[in-house]
């Protein structure tokens, strides 16, 4: 294998790997969006039944 060779290989690999991170940070803020969205979702739910909680307490109290 000559030089021209090995460096033809050695770019090749740089342009696959950059190729591959390319596409990981793509997933990553994909995955990042999604975790945002649930977070959201989750501190809604914890709202509601803390409303629902503090509503069925003085609910109790009053009877």
């Amino acid at each position: 294998m000559g030089v021209t060779d090995k460096i033809w290989g050695a770019l090749t690999s740089m342009i696959k790997l950059e190729d591959k991170v390319k596409s990981q940070a793509e997933a990553m803020k994909f995955q990042q969006t999604k975790i945002e969205n649930l977070t959201e979702r989750v501190i809604r739910l914890e709202t509601q039944l803390e409303m629902l909680m503090r509503a069925a307490e003085t609910k109790r109290l009053q009877n």
